[in-house]
C-alpha cells in the first residue's frame, strides 16, 4: 500500500515554522493552565445561561498547550479525515499501474509518474506542505474545540477544549489585555463550539457526513486536474481574478463539490457567527473589556498583509474570515425578524441550517422558515 503523507515530515517542517515557543520554560505556563481549568467550566455555565445549550458529553475538560502539541493533535484529525481520500488516491494509482482499461491506458504515463513520486518523493512533499500549513497555522490559533478525532482510536484525545498557550500570552502582552478577562472570554468562544456539537445530536455526524462527501466527489483523474489549471490559466490571461476566495481547494471544486461547499459555507458561517455573539454577550458583566476585545479581533482579522496576506488567499482563510461577520449579521437578522425563537429553529434539524445564500440575505432563511 503507497503511503501518500510522510507524517514524521509533517511534524518535522511544522515545528521548525512555528519555531520553539519555549511555553513550558515560562512561569506563566502553569499558572494559564491553573486559570483555564477553573475559567472553562465557568465559561460553560455562561454559554447555557446564554443560548440554552446544554452539553450532553459531560462537562468541557481544557487543556493548555505550546504550538507542537496543537499541531500534534491537529495531525491526528487530519489523519482521520484524510483516510478516505487517500485511499481513493491509492486504488487510482493502482488501476492505472494494473491490468489498464483504456482509459488507464491513456494516462498510464501520468500513472506512472505520480506513483514514482507516491512511493518516493511524494509523501513527503505532502507532508511538507501539510507541515508549513499547519506551522503557520499554530502561531494564530488561540483556542479550538476539536472534533475530529475517531474517538475509538484515541479517547484520550477526545473532546477536549484546546488554548494554545504561547499565542494568549502574547496577545495579553502586546495588547494589555487584562488576563482573566481575555481568557473568559476565549474561553466562552471556543465552550459555544463544543455546546453546538455536543447539544445537537445531529450536527457532529452532519458536519463529518459534509466532509465525508466532499471526499468522495474528489476526482483523482490526472486529465481533470490539467484541464482545471488550463482553465485557470487562461482567467490569468484574460486579466481574471485566479485565486478563488475559497482558496486553491475552491480552485479545482468541481460542480457536485461546489454544491457541497456551499452546504459547508452556511453551516460554518453559523457557527462562527453566533459563536461570535455568544462570546460578547455571554458573561458580559463579568468582562468590562469585552468591547475592546471585539475591536481589536475584529481590526486583525481585516488588517493581514505581505507574506501573511497571501497564505490567507491561497488556504481561503479570506472567506473563513468573513465567515464571521456575515454569521453574526444572520443571527441577528434571524432575531430581529422572529426573536431567539426562531433563530434556535436552526438546531431542530440539518434542513433548518442556513444555505451559502441565506447567510449573505437572511430574509430567504427567514421566509423559508415561515
Amino acid at each position: 500500500m503507497v503511503a501518500t503523507v510522510d507524517w514524521d515530515v509533517a511534524r518535522s517542517v511544522a515545528s521548525k515554522v512555528a519555531k520553539d515557543d519555549g511555553f513550558d520554560t515560562t512561569y506563566k505556563a502553569q499558572a494559564l493552565r491553573e486559570d483555564m481549568v477553573e475559567l472553562t467550566p465557568q465559561a460553560e455555565r455562561l454559554v447555557q445561561e446564554e443560548t440554552g445549550l446544554i452539553s450532553l458529553s459531560g462537562d468541557a475538560k481544557a487543556k493548555v498547550v505550546d504550538r507542537a502539541a496543537w499541531v500534534d493533535a491537529n495531525l491526528a484529525s487530519f489523519d482521520r479525515l484524510m483516510r478516505p481520500l487517500l485511499a481513493k488516491l491509492e486504488r487510482k494509482s493502482e488501476e492505472v499501474q494494473g491490468e489498464p482499461s483504456k482509459a488507464a491506458q491513456i494516462l498510464a504515463p501520468v500513472g506512472n509518474v505520480l506513483n514514482m513520486a507516491a512511493g518516493k518523493v511524494g509523501p513527503k512533499i505532502t507532508g511538507g506542505e501539510l507541515g508549513v500549513l499547519l506551522g503557520w497555522m499554530s502561531g494564530r490559533v488561540i483556542g479550538q474545540y476539536d472534533l475530529l478525532v475517531i474517538e475509538d482510536e484515541r479517547p484520550e484525545d477526545q473532546d477536549w477544549v484546546y488554548y494554545v498557550g504561547p499565542n494568549m500570552l502574547a496577545l495579553e502582552e502586546r495588547y494589555g489585555f487584562p488576563p482573566e478577562e481575555f481568557r473568559l472570554w476565549v474561553a466562552i468562544h471556543e465552550c459555544t463550539h463544543r455546546a453546538q456539537f455536543t447539544a445537537v445530536p445531529w450536527l457532529r455526524p452532519y458536519f463529518l457526513g459534509l466532509v465525508n462527501e466532499l471526499i468522495d466527489a474528489v476526482d483523482p483523474d490526472p486529465k481533470q486536474f490539467v484541464e482545471t489549471v488550463k482553465k485557470l490559466a487562461e482567467q490569468k490571461k484574460n486579466g481574471e481574478a485566479v485565486i478563488d476566495k475559497g482558496g486553491i481547494s475552491a480552485m479545482f471544486a468541481s460542480e457536485e463539490q461546489k454544491a457541497i461547499m456551499d452546504r459547508m459555507t452556511g453551516l460554518m458561517s453559523l457557527l462562527e457567527g453566533h459563536g461570535d455573539i455568544v462570546m460578547d454577550r455571554a458573561g458580559k458583566d463579568l468582562i468590562p473589556s469585552q468591547p475592546r476585545f471585539h475591536r481589536v479581533f475584529s481590526n486583525r482579522r481585516s488588517k493581514s498583509s505581505g507574506a501573511a496576506k497571501v497564505m490567507q488567499r491561497l488556504m481561503g482563510m479570506e472567506a473563513k474570515m468573513a465567515q464571521y461577520a456575515e454569521g453574526e449579521k444572520f443571527v441577528e437578522a434571524a432575531e430581529a425578524a422572529g426573536g431567539p425563537e426562531l433563530f434556535a429553529r436552526v438546531w431542530e434539524k440539518s434542513e433548518h441550517l442556513p444555505t451559502g445564500a441565506e447567510i449573505k440575505d437572511p430574509s430567504l432563511w427567514v421566509q423559508r422558515m415561515s
